[in-house]
């Protein structure tokens, strides 16, 4: 009985050192996965925070584009509205350079009419046929006589009065010495007068 008690202690003693063997590794395999589990955990924390920093900075990326866009645009914006600028000054420049070298070549042209008109008054009859297609011709180019006929008032604006005669209050026209013409409703050159004060 004695060796039936010792073989069952024994066997006993066998189970109990199985079962903490099982439990230790039961305790080393939880061991083991508590830790796999803690760092995957730590890993997807890891990879959460890398998806964070990249969508932050993504957005950043994304602000600075659009920043430099927005730049770029205004730069574009401004650089159109000075081109546009510029275009109109050389327009409004081409269109008075146009019109200084106009007046400056029908200037030249006044003394020819001068010429003209002194012998349409020598010998009218011979001359009337072809002032009526001169004057029409002015008209056309847009060169006016200013009127200074005889009895006209004075107007400083329009006549330039190189004789006075008379010490009355009135001022008109007594003779015109020189005709005065409009170009393109301007005073190309005032007519030249002789005044009477009455």
């Amino acid at each position: 009985m004695n060796e039936d008690q010792d073989f069952n202690e024994s066997l006993a003693s066998e189970d109990a050192t199985k079962e903490n063997l099982d439990v230790t590794q039961n305790d080393e395999n939880s061991e083991g996965l508590g830790e796999a589990v803690i760092a995957a955990a730590k890993k997807g924390v890891n990879i959460e925070k890398k998806k964070k920093a990249k969508f932050f900075s993504k957005n950043d990326k994304d602000d600075q584009q659009d920043a430099k866009i927005a730049e770029l645009t205004n730069d574009l914006q401004r650089t159109r509205a000075d081109f546009e600028n510029f275009r109109r000054q050389s327009d409004i420049q081409k269109q008075h350079y146009g019109n200084v070298v106009k007046m400056t070549t029908v200037k030249k042209v006044l003394p020819l009419l001068d010429d003209i008109e002194r012998a349409a008054a020598a010998q009218p009859e011979a001359m009337a046929p072809i002032m009526k297609n001169f004057e029409k011709t002015l008209k056309e180019l847009g060169l006016m006589k200013i009127a200074s006929d005889k009895g006209e008032a004075f107007n400083p604006d329009l006549h330039d009065a190189v004789m006075v005669d008379g010490d009355g209050d009135d001022e008109v026209i007594e003779e015109t010495l020189r005709a005065g013409y409009y170009y393109d409703g301007e005073v190309l050159r005032p007519a030249m007068v002789k005044v009477s004060k009455q």
